[in-house]
């Protein structure tokens, strides 16, 4: 009995629009929208036309917050919240598979944009360029870069090749990659010999040694596919313009022979 009078003190207790607004945070605006549509009308109005909120009423708008939240739309909530026997496992379990499809979607999305990023970061000012060669590389499958790899790779290079930096990665390895290829195509202009671009051959040589270690004759193929702008661009590596790979490896060739005449101990030992 005692429950019953508290109950209905609490379905008779009124509060004013602001203060549910103050208790929720949801606009008056919002509030008469819900009235409009019959999501949620309040128990009574003022003689003025204000519209007044039962403890219940109030209870309600939380549950439409908390369906809000999780993605549902406004209309599938007042039906949740309408029919008692409704099966909200079903509801749940179809908004889950929604909400995981729509994460698949973002996640590629994420890859697209850090793809732009990274490849304005090559391009440097060319950002036309790096569109065009993103395009370029979307055009080519998952499945068609893995068919082509298996092609080109035996078995055990194949997992090599999952080692080279990505242009969507966000990895400290991929994004110093990036950096490096930028560094190198900044300083085209400066000859093979400079001292930038010799600096900048030896860190990408270092880094080739950190991950490809006594993979000399996988490193071989693999320039050799770096260079035809079809074999590359099969098995999803970025596109880079010749001009910029013959700069590297007339560097590479500089570094070298700087290298064997610095130590020539190690040649003769070789």
């Amino acid at each position: 009995m005692e429950c019953q009078i508290i109950h209905q003190r609490r379905c008779c207790a009124t509060i004013p629009i602001q203060d549910v607004t103050k208790q929720t945070g949801i606009t008056v605006r919002t509030l008469r929208y819900y009235d409009q549509i019959g999501l949620l009308n309040p128990s009574a109005k003022t003689p003025g036309g204000h519209r007044i909120y039962s403890h219940d009423d109030l209870m309600r708008l939380k549950h439409i917050q908390f369906l809000k939240q999780m993605g549902f739309r406004l209309q599938e909530i007042d039906d949740m919240l309408t029919i008692q026997d409704r099966d909200w496992s079903a509801s749940l379990n179809n908004q889950l598979a929604y909400v995981l499809e729509e994460q698949e979607k973002l996640k590629q999305m994420e890859n697209y944009l850090r793809e732009l990023l990274h490849s304005m970061a090559f391009e440097g000012e060319a950002k036309g360029a790096a569109v065009r060669k993103l395009i370029q590389l979307s055009g080519r499958s998952q499945e068609t870069r893995k068919k082509y790899r298996k092609l080109l790779f035996e078995e055990h290079e194949q997992k090599l090749v999952s080692r080279l930096p990505k242009v969507n990665g966000d990895d400290p390895d991929s994004l110093e990659w990036i950096g490096l290829i930028a560094q190198l195509r900044k300083n085209r202009d400066a000859g093979p010999d400079a001292p930038q671009v010799q600096r900048i051959v030896r860190r990408i040589l270092e880094k080739t040694d950190e991950s490809f270690s006594g993979e000399d004759e996988f490193l071989d193929k693999l320039w050799k596919i770096r260079k035809c702008p079809e074999q590359s661009a099969q098995i999803g590596m970025y596109p880079l313009e010749p001009e910029l790979l013959e700069l590297f490896e007339q560097a590479y060739e500089v570094y070298l022979t700087r290298q064997q005449t610095q130590h020539p101990e190690q040649e003769a030992d070789s």
